[in-house]
């Protein structure tokens, strides 16, 4: 197992759809107890294939849930089926949202309480499974990143400004950035 650097916003693999995994086989096992190793040694609770370089549809998560789901797993080829989705703003107290990729800032983003994940399993087997709360919110996190999106590009305007804002000050708006964890400074603070 290998600790994989994290690429940073303005890294292309970030910002483009994924493809979807086609072969079940000793390479795709070995890439994703990479994604653990780096999921782990980051602190994650969630790690998407394109934050480690590699534009594949899988995500790995590692969240205690109340919804009857292994705490830990992968899910490839993903399909998410989302509850409603309040138009409210965000309440930043409760609502902040944060992503290795985006390393150092939260911001508040609503989020779909429910969801319903359909995939296979690394041995290729079909899962299907249903996420509330702050689960939820980590399924779709992570199936974003595999759509070419960060979270930052589903806030509201006022934190989508103080998104971009940050972007330009960090020099996050071109390829070449990235973190590795248990080498580079925790940028959570963990």
């Amino acid at each position: 197992m290998t600790i994989r650097p994290i690429v940073i916003h303005g890294n292309p693999v970030l910002h483009r759809p994924a493809q979807p995994v086609t072969q079940f086989d000793a390479e795709l096992k070995t890439l994703i107890e990479d994604m653990y190793e780096t999921q782990e040694a980051s602190h994650g609770v969630g790690l998407a294939a394109p934050q480690i370089g590699v534009g594949l549809r899988l995500f790995t998560y590692s969240f205690e849930n109340e919804d009857g789901v292994p705490p830990v797993g992968v899910v490839i080829n993903p399909l998410l089926t989302l509850g409603k989705i309040s138009t409210q703003d965000p309440e930043p107290e409760t609502e902040d949202e944060g992503c290795l990729s985006f390393p150092g800032y939260s911001f508040p983003l609503k989020r779909a309480e429910w969801v319903k994940v359909s995939g296979w399993d690394a041995e290729g087997k079909p899962l299907q499974f249903e996420a509330t709360g702050w689960f939820a919110r980590v399924m779709q996190h992570e199936a974003d990143h595999l759509d070419g999106k960060l979270y930052i590009n589903r806030l509201n305007k006022k934190w989508g400004a103080k998104a971009k804002k940050v972007a330009k000050r960090e020099d996050w708006t071109h390829e070449g950035h990235q973190w590795t964890p248990g080498v580079d400074p925790d940028p959570f603070g963990h």
